[in-house]
């Protein structure tokens, strides 16, 4: 007989408060969370349940705002609420995620290995 996983016994939208829209503008599913070393050991007293298990969460190390969802369990939005809060209380920070790397100039390539032929 296989496991069932369990079910959330709180449905994400209560984890967000209700609200509809975050108070910070500007997490993507890649923005990179962390929790800065010198920030307290424990957590602020006053956050909720969700925001606390973010927060342990993210103590050791850095993770996108997706993997934190996942770990939590909950979908990327409610988390996108959850890492704002903490941001804007000052227990987290956030990163914009690394751009991709623009495709090289192939043009540019050949006249290298031109150039560094000719050395010879």
């Amino acid at each position: 007989m296989t496991a069932v996983p369990r079910r959330r016994m709180v449905p994400a939208y209560l984890a967000t408060g209700g609200r509809s829209r975050p108070g910070t503008e500007g997490f993507e599913r890649l923005t990179v969370l962390f929790a800065d070393r010198a920030d307290r050991a424990e957590p602020p007293a006053e956050l909720e349940p969700e925001h606390s298990r973010l927060w342990e969460l993210l103590r050791p190390g850095a993770l996108t705002v997706v993997e934190a969802a996942a770990h939590l369990r909950l979908p990327v939005s409610a988390t996108v609420f959850l890492a704002a809060d903490l941001v804007e209380a000052g227990c987290l920070h956030a990163r914009a995620p690394i751009p991709r790397a623009q495709q090289t100039d192939r043009s540019i390539v050949e006249r290298l290995l031109v150039g560094l032929r000719a050395l010879r």
